[in-house]
């Protein structure tokens, strides 16, 4: 089944990872959610680092493919 780009990425804009287990790319799903919540819980006082990883994920499970 080919997957189409945008919903990886719609996926992912809404819960970081998401996109990337629909695609089948498991362990880049469990990172993303073990980093996410380190850096998120880490670093939640800034803004810049959390909306970074949230932006590359959303463009890495739009570009990047299955």
């Amino acid at each position: 089944m080919k997957m189409t780009y945008g919903l990886p990425a719609l996926l992912s804009a809404f819960f970081p990872g998401l996109g990337q287990l629909v695609k089948g790319q498991i362990l880049k799903a469990i990172v993303i959610w073990i980093v996410g919540g380190a850096i998120g819980f880490l670093l939640g006082w800034t803004i810049i680092v959390p909306v970074a990883l949230w932006a590359w994920n959303v463009y890495d499970a739009y570009n990047d493919p299955a």
